[in-house]
């Protein structure tokens, strides 16, 4: 029996147009579409190469089961942000 995979994406619009696509729990796995339904299957290529690598150098093969997605809210104040 196969096992179901589940990953996190984000999917992040970018200034020229289109979408990064970052799988956190895959460090580095990181792609591009132009549009969300390409970014989306860009996504799945990326992730399906990253596991084929794992499996070659016997490595194990994480997933996003079990994280918890949140975000957060905060509020920024001009005098409180210091700038470098």
């Amino acid at each position: 029996m196969e096992k179901i995979l589940r990953y996190n994406i984000i999917l992040t619009p970018e200034p020229e147009g289109g979408f990064t696509v970052v799988v956190p729990s895959l460090p580095g796995c990181v792609t591009y579409g132009k549009n969300l339904s390409e970014a989306r299957k860009m996504a799945e290529d990326a992730i399906k190469t990253y596991i084929a690598s794992l499996k070659k150098h016997n490595e194990p093969i994480p997933d996003s089961e079990g994280d918890l997605v949140s975000t957060l809210e905060i509020a920024s104040k001009p005098e409180l942000i210091k700038m470098n």
